[in-house]
């Protein structure tokens, strides 16, 4: 009889290989803000901008690459993490064609957010024109691939969203105009349904597994803690409240899509808890600084004000929670990112 068993050992062994392989996360597919912006805002007119130094000081190679961050960003270390390339490219890079974005691609633009009025405040790429972009990318893809393989590809990426900060920050706290529309919780409301029908967007484009990040405390942000006029340089706690309540909101949306839209598999990202650890208790993690950032005084400079005349600089990124007066260091992101990786590698492989 074993002339009989050993082929259907030889069988059982090929099916197992062919699940596991099929189950591989094909491509990392970015969208979102400056949170994972790779360095598309270097190839449009805004000043929205970080393409100079000292960002980019602790990247392979000392390179300033757009990334707001002294190093690496949450996407580079996941797709790292999942066995594919240690840097997520920027699609607008001309220097780049379809074989570079095959296996990880990012759409996201700094400053945008949910709301298209976000976007117009510094003329960055809004959310939809994201969308967009991912479209012709898709048609580059099947082009370059074939439809088989390249449908393959869209199915089986991890899709990695991160936006809504700047539609507090930079849009409903500082401009008149949604403010005098929106009650707090109503705007908050407003971009819960962006959200969802994005998400609903990209899935009826094949997206299948993705994972949504919801908001940092957003009071904590060293910028917020400068401008606190009611109790100088500690957290706006109103603030923080409004990113748990919106986080609140977007799980719940997040359970509602994952029960509506067949094989839809959406990870809730809440960063929240994480990153307040960071900043309320620094040491445990190594950290000396999180109430500034690294770059110039780190109370208020980013982007343009970042730049490599400043002499207050920091020397040392990894002893700071924030790069600069908004955004994460490289340390905080590989931090954000290994806390993830197994519930994302749990849920995708």
């Amino acid at each position: 009889m074993a002339y009989v068993i050993i082929p259907w050992i030889f069988f059982i062994q090929i099916v197992a290989l062919a699940s596991k392989s099929q189950a591989k996360v094909s491509a990392i597919i970015v969208f979102g803000d400056s949170s994972v912006d790779s360095g598309n805002n270097n190839y449009i007119p805004t000043i929205a901008k970080s393409n100079f130094e000292p960002y980019g000081r602790d990247f392979p190679g000392g390179t300033p690459t757009g990334r707001f961050c002294n190093g690496r960003l949450p996407p580079d270390f996941i797709s790292e993490g999942f066995g594919l390339k240690p840097i997520i490219p920027a699609y607008l890079d001309p220097t780049l064609n379809i074989s570079d974005f095959a296996t990880g691609v990012c759409f996201a633009s700094a400053a945008t957010g949910y709301d298209n009025a976000t976007a117009d405040v510094v003329k960055v790429i809004p959310l939809w024109k994201e969308v967009e972009f991912y479209k012709e990318y898709q048609k580059k893809l099947r082009a370059y691939l074939g439809d088989r393989e390249a449908n393959g590809i869209i199915s089986e990426a991890l899709y990695l969203i991160s936006v809504g900060t700047n539609d507090f920050i930079e849009n409903y706290y500082a401009l008149p105009q949604r403010k005098s529309q929106f009650t707090v919780q109503q705007y908050e409301d407003f971009l819960i349904a962006i959200a969802e029908n994005f998400v609903r967007q990209i899935y009826s484009l094949g997206a299948r597994k993705l994972s949504l990040t919801g908001l940092p405390p957003i009071g904590c942000l060293p910028v917020q803690r400068t401008t606190n006029l009611e109790d100088p340089l500690n957290c706006v706690e109103e603030r923080n409240r409004v990113s748990l309540e919106f986080n609140g909101k977007l799980k719940a949306s997040v359970a509602k899509l994952n029960k509506d839209l067949p094989g839809l598999n959406v990870f809730f990202a809440d960063v929240y808890d994480l990153l307040l650890q960071l900043i309320t208790k620094p040491s445990q993690y190594g950290f000396e600084v999180a109430a500034k950032g690294c770059c110039g005084t780190g109370l208020f400079e980013t982007s343009i004000l970042c730049n490599r005349h400043n002499p207050l600089t920091c020397p040392d990124a990894n002893k700071y929670v924030f790069w600069d007066s908004v955004h994460p260091s490289e340390r905080t992101n590989k931090i954000i990112s290994d806390h993830f990786l197994p519930a994302l590698k749990q849920l995708f492989l």
